[in-house]
């Protein structure tokens, strides 16, 4: 199911347009553009900050780096980011030096026009978006400026931000999300919203509190292996705070793409120019194998014979050649259309950005339930699990008859014990297809499935565990670089953050086997 409410850019920047026109007035002050406004309104801020946010985080970072590295897409031309040859720190300096400068720092605004305003409409909304955009930053490169970042503008604070530990950034991202649904709750009819510059939940502030407890429970769970009782706690507090969770398709966080040439869905403005990448083998392999229906909603079928056939991961470009031909393209409804290599079906410019669904959270309660976590019982986790993967297939367009017929799939139906923990790792990976960022994640947390590891040709005998650090932050924030590397390990792609351990406590994966290893995963 899809929201069919649009973006309204456009709107937004008329606002902000007409706002620049109301301060042409005093010409005789010649410190001030006119073509620059110096209060622009909360409503443009948060749109502009969500649509460059949603745009960086599944557009250059999905498709230049967490796709791959996860295996649900594979390069067949200029394969160096298959290859991890191009996830060095200054061919990825962007996705770390931009959303600083960009939204993070916009919705920080957001948060100080409301918080000075007293109103919770207007804040609570930033505050849930910039605590989701540094849980991709953490999650990526694990200790980043967080405490003392987005301070040095106006308000004296540093330039030279120190890096944070992230226990610590995961400790106060938990704090912001908890300010979220309560002070939502306590603000009632005097809360105020964002009205038409809301993108994503158009003011609804019930969503956006939902929102905020679902996000919460996904970093819980990140913490499961690491630190079970905080994430026990955690999952508790987000499973019953005000508001409660995303509770069907209709509460999904999305951003619907005008699809008007200007702002279009990342996935299909990338493909509009380029026919590079592919469905994975690894990906396409396990769908087969489980008569996954999603197959005809996440690729088409090969233009050579019609059926469904992935890419390998990490081929020399020689060898990834040999299935241009030969496999299958990324989903009609993500798909331009017409490209610069021809027409392959398709509207996907308007198609819209998941930032979070229920299928997920449906599936992250699955666990739980499975663990025993959260106030959850294993009797739970059943219907959970069905609830997660039905609600996948009818976001991607299917139907609740498909999913029915799958969920009796003798290798799709929920068992409880480990075998379940699999099943809903695999299905939640399954899930995640274009979240390349989480289902990474996911994936560093599970290893599942199991079968990812590096192709023959790949750079590195590793999955990547984080990115290496921005080249710019050497050369304008060195020393706090320099103290951060010391800290948390070499920067390097082999490095494991602060979650990113093995589980110390029972139910876990099997780790007969050392994850994302080329050579070392068992046979599918």
């Amino acid at each position: 199911m899809i929201n069919k409410r649009i973006l309204t850019v456009g709107s937004g920047l008329a606002v902000a347009l007409s706002v620049a026109a109301c301060n042409t007035d005093n010409l005789t002050n010649l410190n001030k553009n006119p073509n620059s406004p110096e209060d622009v309104p909360a409503s443009t801020l948060f749109t502009t900050a969500t649509v460059d946010a949603v745009g960086r985080w599944f557009g250059g970072y999905d498709l230049r780096a967490t796709e791959f590295i996860v295996q649900h897409l594979a390069e067949v031309q200029y394969p160096d980011e298959d290859r991890y040859t191009r996830l060095t720190g200054g061919s990825t300096a962007g996705f770390f030096d931009n959303p600083y400068i960009t939204h993070l720092e916009d919705w920080t605004k957001v948060i100080q026009k409301g918080e000075a305003a007293n109103q919770a409409g207007i804040y609570a909304p930033a505050l849930a978006m910039r605590t989701w955009s540094f849980s991709y930053l953490t999650n990526t490169w694990g200790d980043i400026p967080y405490f003392d970042a987005l301070k040095g503008d106006q308000t004296g604070g540093s330039l030279a931000p120190k890096y944070d530990a992230q226990k610590d950034i995961y400790a106060d991202l938990f704090v912001q999300l908890d300010k979220v649904s309560k002070d939502i709750a306590a603000a009632g009819a005097n809360a105020g919203d964002l009205g038409s510059g809301d993108p994503i939940y158009g003011g609804n502030l019930t969503k956006w509190q939902r929102f905020a407890n679902s996000l919460r429970a996904r970093l819980a769970l990140l913490l499961v292996n690491k630190d079970p009782a905080t994430a026990n706690t955690q999952l508790t507090a987000a499973f019953t705070a005000p508001g409660g969770l995303l509770q069907s398709n209709a509460d999904n966080a999305e951003l619907s793409w005008p699809g008007d040439g200007v702002y279009n869905n990342p996935w299909a403005n990338f493909f509009s120019t380029r026919d590079d990448n592919r469905v994975s083998l690894a990906l396409i392999n396990l769908m087969k194998s489980l008569n996954d229906p999603r197959i005809s909603l996440y690729a088409q079928p090969s233009p050579d014979d019609g059926t469904y056939k992935g890419a390998p991961n990490a081929l020399t470009a020689d060898k990834a050649a040999v299935y241009i031909c030969c496999s299958s393209r990324i989903t009609a409804q993500m798909f331009p259309g017409n490209t610069a290599y021809g027409f392959y079906g398709g509207t996907g410019n308007s198609f819209p950005s998941f930032l979070m669904t229920y299928a997920e959270v449906a599936l992250i309660q699955a666990e739980a339930a499975n663990r025993g976590l959260g106030g959850l019982t294993p009797a739970q986790a059943a219907a959970f699990y069905v609830a997660g993967v039905t609600a996948s297939i009818e976001q991607w367009g299917g139907t609740a008859a498909q999913a029915a017929a799958y969920l009796t799939d003798p290798n799709v139906v929920y068992v409880a014990g480990t075998t379940g923990l699999v099943r809903i790792a695999q299905q939640k990976w399954l899930a995640l297809y274009a979240d390349g960022g989480t289902a990474w994640a996911e994936w560093r947390r599970t290893c599942v499935p199991y079968t990812i590891s590096p192709g023959a040709n790949a750079s590195r005998a590793n999955i990547p565990r984080r990115l290496q650090y921005s080249t710019t932050e050497r050369s304008v924030n060195g020393a706090n670089l320099t103290a951060a590397i010391a800290q948390q390990g070499a920067d390097a792609f082999e490095t494991r953050m602060y979650w990113d351990t093995n589980s110390a406590a029972a139910p876990t994966y099997p780790t007969t086997f050392t994850c994302g290893l080329r050579g070392s995963a068992p046979a599918p």
